[in-house]
């Protein structure tokens, strides 16, 4: 197993998890970010495991395009975390933010793995 396939397993299996958090104990969710609305982390949930889909299918192909459509996702979701730390549009709740925080650098970690890895694969072949 090379670089690039353990850093998209790790991605997926995160997804995944984060999904199923986020459906399953939505209420708890609401809770921690103290926010109103809990139909959002079903939304997001739903998407996790769309996203998920989409890595496990390329733990095997490799293909570099659709590799690089999942940094760049990656990417957008912390650029998006960081956004919704700094302009603090919905008033979540410092444990919220923390928990934003925290998942936007393991999102980070998973970008920077899979790019690496996808470099590395590049230059073996």
């Amino acid at each position: 197993m090379n670089t690039l396939q353990k850093a998209l397993i790790g991605n997926a299996i995160f997804s995944t998890t984060s999904a199923f958090i986020l459906l399953l104990f939505s209420t708890q969710v609401q809770h921690w970010f103290g926010v109103q609305l809990q139909w959002p982390f079903g939304i997001i949930g739903l998407g996790l495991i769309f996203f998920a889909g989409t890595i496990f299918m390329e733990i095997k192909r490799q293909r570099k395009a659709a590799v690089y459509a999942i940094i760049i996702q990656d990417i957008l979701w912390v650029l998006g975390s960081m956004a919704l730390l700094l302009l603090q549009p919905f008033g979540i709740s410092n444990l919220g933010n923390g928990l934003i925080a925290i998942v936007a650098l393991i999102v980070l970690l998973f970008a920077i793995f899979q790019y690496c890895g996808l470099r590395k694969t590049e230059t073996e072949v």
